[in-house]
């Protein structure tokens, strides 16, 4: 990997600017869909924490977050769909309208997991939102109630998304240039 991360980066996909534009209109949206209601905002880390600071900070009604750390037992880039629960969720559930924030949604075995764990602790409602969708990628049949941008099959970082957990700090979404994650 190159001291700049940016040499590394094929192309940018998605702007700073196009990326703000979308987690505003997306908060827009969450806005008036949980007026009235009892949002928390969970998370899975580490990937979509900063789409997750963002997007919180454009949503105007009362929400609380909370974060979950899970391990897909997979080989490199690929994930398995076994999960293991590393820090569950602190908050309890019940009567809450749960909203899974997701940097990206590419085979949706590891989030499908967690949606049926969390709907079995009695949530009042479970929508997911996520940044990107890459529907080439999905494996279960499961879609997000909000996505911001439908992405090629492509290595994308930036924004959250890591390679080798480099990469996060982007400011911008772009697709990785192969020969870095390809030995």
């Amino acid at each position: 990997m190159n001291d700049n991360m940016k040499e590394d980066v094929l192309r940018v996909l998605l702007s700073e600017d196009e990326i703000r534009a979308k987690v505003q209109e997306m908060g827009k949206k969450l806005t008036e869909d949980y007026k009235g209601k009892n949002l928390l905002l969970v998370t899975v880390l580490k990937g979509a924490v900063v789409f997750l600071a963002d997007l919180m900070r454009q949503i105007d009604v009362p929400a609380e977050i909370d974060f979950m750390v899970v391990s897909s037992y997979g080989s490199g880039v690929k994930s398995s769909g076994v999960v293991k629960i590393i820090k569950d969720l602190d908050i309890p559930l019940a009567g809450k309208d749960i909203l899974i924030v997701e940097d990206i949604l590419d085979s949706g075995m590891t989030l499908s997991y967690i949606k049926e764990l969390l709907q079995s602790r009695g949530p009042r409602s479970i929508r997911i939102a996520t940044l990107l969708d890459k529907p080439a990628r999905r494996k279960v049949d499961l879609q997000a109630d909000y996505v911001g941008f439908e992405v090629p099959d492509e290595f994308v970082v930036g924004y959250g998304l890591d390679f080798d957990e480099k990469y996060r700090n982007l400011p911008y979404i772009g697709i990785l240039k192969p020969e870095v994650y390809s030995d």
